[in-house]
């Protein structure tokens, strides 16, 4: 199985819960990583592309390949502080 995912990296969890928050009223999650990520990735939107289990670190894997398309979350890893948004699952 492999997932998609989009992501935002903020550097505090109060600024990664103000996103969600806008993600779940219906503001664009591309938009808001590129305004606001500190992740490379912010130049795609915050996409990850398809990975399989493995590929990221430990909480990130957990979220992504536990909840269904269209999820978006909140985690901490080492990095800081994830929007997560799972766009894609394929077996």
């Amino acid at each position: 199985m492999e997932v998609r995912a989009s992501h935002i990296l903020v550097g505090d969890e109060n600024k990664a819960r103000e996103l969600k928050a806008k993600v779940d009223i219906g503001d664009d999650f591309a938009t808001l990583a590129k305004a606001h990520s500190k992740c490379p990735s912010k130049a795609k939107g915050g996409d990850l592309g398809f990975f399989k289990r493995g590929r990221m670190v430990p909480a990130f894997d957990k979220f992504c390949f536990s909840n269904k398309q269209g999820a978006t979350g909140v985690i901490k890893t080492e990095f800081g502080w994830h929007v997560i948004k799972v766009t894609g699952v394929k077996k």
